[in-house]
């Protein structure tokens, strides 16, 4: 097997690779990594013209099509490092963030490589210095969609929200600390009427259980 198709080998596993959340916490059948890479790359491409429309308002430009390649690229250490998820609970074992970085960057780098073009790794690294109109976009769409998927998961019920045989979520209840670790980081209007819309609906779900 040549050096660039033993590569898309692994890059495709993200395909297989389970969202580390989600499994945490015992959802049934939980999304994996590119599942939510296509969520958020469909995302961009609705709310495309709404964001690049409130970026003219702050004189910044925003093209969709360059927002899609971000997001398409925007998980793809994880095909070597695997899903390290974002935690609230202080009890949670988390990798820190210096060291998430420096293994993801090194992932990237070998992961590219092979494939002949600087393209990909440049659409990564502008995704993780969130810098541009672009990056900032697909981070709150990265965001949008992960609350998204856990009022999918709450109003489908795939979890059971008593059990936590892995004592992974100890002071959050049902799906409640995705939206913890969503809401401080959202940076835009149309990040935040997003997910206030997805939380409510959330919440009314979840107390009706």
């Amino acid at each position: 097997m040549s050096d660039e198709i033993a590569t898309l080998h692994e890059i495709l596993s993200l395909k297989d690779e389970i969202r580390t959340g989600w499994q945490l916490r015992g959802v049934s059948q939980p999304e994996s990594v590119a599942a939510h890479t296509w969520g958020v790359s469909f995302l961009c491409l609705v709310y495309g013209d709404r964001m690049a429309a409130e970026f003219e308002t702050r004189g910044q430009t925003l093209s969709v099509g360059r927002a899609l390649q971000l997001a398409v690229v925007h998980d793809l250490a994880e095909a070597e490092t695997g899903d390290f998820p974002t935690r609230a609970d202080s009890t949670a074992e988390t990798v820190s963030e210096a060291t998430k970085e420096r293994l993801e960057r090194a992932a990237v780098g070998s992961l590219t490589a092979p494939l002949g073009t600087d393209q990909i790794r440049s659409l990564w690294e502008e995704y993780e210095a969130r810098e541009t109109p672009e990056s900032v976009f697909v981070k709150e769409m990265d965001l949008v969609d992960m609350c998204l998927q856990a009022l999918v998961y709450e109003s489908e019920r795939r979890y059971d929200p008593d059990s936590d045989t892995r004592n992974a979520f100890v002071e959050f209840t049902h799906l409640d600390e995705f939206f913890v670790t969503a809401e401080p980081r959202l940076q835009t209007e149309l990040g935040r009427s997003l997910y206030e819309e997805v939380h409510d609906q959330y919440t009314e779900i979840r107390d009706s259980r």
